[in-house]
């Protein structure tokens, strides 16, 4: 076939389904995300198939996986369709309260347990015909490719250092602290460094492979480490062990903040001096100028500026 024919023959949808399917690497999955039934999806699937003259999603054991020639339309089709979102949204102005616009954010969970709550809440009164997809910021996510490929249009957590390959905006800073059951011993007694270091720590999942954290990787710099003797990837769970424990959760002190109310806790300081944790918020080139993308980070930005406790400015 032609390619000037088979141009004529692949419409917006079909390059949608293609994206979808690829990147759920799953035809029911894709119909679910899509709204549509699974049959349809099937049926487009097959189209593109034709298309390509390859079979783009083959078995592998249990899974389905694209093949080499459909790994690489993945970034192809991201930028068509948010071209195509950005061409008409862009030329009729952005305007919230009338907008369709899907907010795609991945956000690490080490956030104050209020900010993700409150954001929906925000973006749901600016731009109520909006959908919102959440998606988790864990070691298994490349969140530079997502980035990249339009899969998501923010990325919101901490880093030591943000990368510098990405636009940036700082949420805040906050100050490093330890929380402790009200049973601990250094409740009463207070502890010194190598008492803090011996102590039963209780750490997070990485944000991606190979990376130690923002409090590890300051000891490291300094030849310490600490004691780790639980490792948690849901971190929203982690004041409950620590309450029932003699465990110690090292983190910023606006998230500890949240649960001294909830649970038995005590916020003791660090007898070891850390920088402050800084959150950021990240976006690609690729979105840098919409008028929607604008609007999304204005949001995020108003609702971390509300949420931030008195003395915990950036």
């Amino acid at each position: 076939m032609r390619d000037d024919v088979l141009f004529d023959k692949i419409d917006l949808h079909l390059i949608k389904v293609l994206h979808t399917v690829l990147t759920e690497r799953s035809v029911s999955k894709a119909a679910v995300r899509l709204g549509m039934h699974q049959p349809a999806v099937s049926a487009s699937l097959k189209r593109l198939r034709d298309f390509a003259g390859d079979p783009l999603l083959v078995r592998s054991g249990a899974q389905m996986v694209p093949t080499d020639a459909a790994l690489r339309m993945v970034a192809p089709a991201a930028s068509i369709l948010r071209a195509a979102q950005m061409l008409f949204s862009d030329a009729r102005g952005f305007d919230p309260v009338l907008d369709r616009s899907t907010f795609r954010l991945a956000a690490s969970d080490y956030l104050d347990p209020l900010f993700l709550p409150q954001l929906v809440a925000e973006l749901k009164s600016g731009a109520p015909l909006c959908q919102i997809d959440i998606q988790p910021l864990t070691a298994s996510v490349d969140y530079r490719a997502q980035l990249a490929q339009g899969e998501v249009d923010l990325v919101i957590g901490n880093w030591p250092t943000p990368p510098d390959d990405l636009h940036l905006a700082r949420l805040f800073g906050d100050e490093v602290v330890s929380l402790v059951a009200n049973h601990h011993p250094a409740v009463r007694r207070g502890w010194d460094a190598a008492a803090w270091l011996a102590a039963e720590h209780i750490a997070p999942g990485a944000l991606h492979p190979g990376a130690r954290g923002v409090i590890d990787s300051h000891l490291d710099a300094q030849g310490l480490q600490r004691n780790i003797t639980a490792r948690c990837p849901h971190f929203g769970l982690i004041p409950a062990m620590v309450a029932s424990t003699l465990l110690v959760l090292t983190t910023g002190r606006q998230y500890c903040e949240r649960y001294l109310t909830q649970l038995p806790l005590t916020i003791l300081p660090c007898p070891i001096q850390f920088p402050r944790m800084m959150y950021y918020q990240l976006w690609h080139e690729r979105s840098h100028t919409s008028a929607s993308g604008r609007w999304l980070r204005e949001r995020v930005k108003a609702v971390a500026a509300a949420l931030q406790p008195q003395g915990l400015a950036a």
